[in-house]
């Protein structure tokens, strides 16, 4: 299933194997799970911030599943702070999909635990997925995939909504409130932490450090990163006024 995206001689991109063979799936993902989660705290007391529940589920589980609903056969979780707790949950649940850990011994950065998890994905030359361990979403990755096959750039980055609290308003162009209650979407998109990577973007990784400064960064200036712009539910888990919004948003009736 490889697609290994290439330059031709006028400078575009040449879809690699998946595109010629029609293979819509990435079979394998990172998901960044080492964090200390600080501002979770004491949430993150005695396990990583990945680990905290959301809506009695752990927010790792909730990834794995809707991981596994969109083809993928395994990921690799790169752990860091209180790795055991996160070894322990894998290895006594019946798993949808096939989990490795990959535990840092010292903290490398994003950019590094994201080069270490990489180079342990089953299958070396095909594309794979890299999620933050802090993420609550649903949407077709399969629809993500395609967009990133049709353009073939190096990356591609999911760009999501951001959350509209309660409370917001509209207004006209003279400040005049016209509802209480926004239902107008923001226009901005934010990155929501979701990638699809080829396979020589190990290669741009550092050893150590952030991937945004120096990876993503060379992504942009080469053109080689592509937005994927996607309005399904998404929250940055980062506090636990986060936590208390979408397990409010959950138990809502839909």
């Amino acid at each position: 299933m490889g697609h290994l995206t290439e330059v031709d001689e006028a400078g575009g991109y040449r879809a690699g194997r998946a595109a010629e063979s029609g293979c819509r799936v990435v079979r394998q993902a990172v998901v960044l799970a080492g964090g200390f989660g600080r501002r979770m705290w004491p949430l993150t007391r005695s396990r990583p911030k990945p680990m905290v529940e959301v809506h009695g589920t752990p927010i790792l589980r909730h990834q794995i599943d809707w991981f596994a609903e969109c083809g993928v056969e395994q990921i690799v979780v790169s752990a860091g702070y209180r790795a055991q707790v996160i070894k322990d949950y894998l290895a006594s649940r019946h798993l949808p999909l096939r989990t490795e850990v990959v535990a840092e011994e010292r903290p490398l950065g994003r950019g590094g635990a994201l080069k270490r998890a990489a180079g342990t994905l089953p299958h070396p030359d095909e594309p794979w997925l890299a999620a933050y361990g802090d993420i609550w979403t649903r949407f077709p990755l399969t629809d993500m995939y395609a967009h990133h096959l049709r353009y073939a750039p190096l990356a591609t980055v999911a760009l999501a909504r951001p959350w509209l609290p309660r409370g917001s308003v509209d207004c006209d162009e003279h400040g005049r409130v016209s509802a209480l209650a926004s239902t107008v979407p923001p226009q901005l998109r934010v990155n929501a932490g979701i990638y699809v990577f080829e396979p020589q973007v190990i290669e741009l990784l550092p050893d150590e450090g952030d991937h945004e400064h120096s990876a993503l960064a060379h992504l942009v200036r080469t053109r080689q990163l592509m937005g994927y712009p996607f309005d399904g539910p998404w929250r940055a888990l980062n506090t636990p006024h986060d936590l208390a919004d979408i397990e409010r948003e959950l138990a809502a009736p839909q």
